[in-house]
């Protein structure tokens, strides 16, 4: 089995978005903490970027993982001779 980064790298910008958006909801509306972002909630809009690039990280390694079990194996190197299981 071979290990797909973009699966774990999806799982942790997917909850990284999903704490800052949340966060960004739960302090929408004040005024101080977002004073020096122009009064933009930076939090929230970075929170949706995250999260978007999370989940497409992580629909694109499901996909790899599908390609890779549908794939027939591949034929052993000549010369080479198979140890262990």
């Amino acid at each position: 089995m071979r290990l797909d980064l973009r699966t774990p790298l999806g799982l942790m910008f997917t909850l990284t978005g999903l704490i800052l958006t949340l966060f960004g909801l739960k302090t929408n509306g004040n005024e101080a903490l977002y004073a020096r972002c122009l009064g933009i909630n930076a939090n929230l809009w970075w929170g949706l970027v995250l999260l978007a690039f999370g989940l497409t990280m992580l629909a694109l390694g499901r996909r790899g993982q599908k390609r890779a079990a549908n794939a027939p194996p591949e034929p052993p190197e000549e010369g080479h001779e198979r140890r262990g299981h």
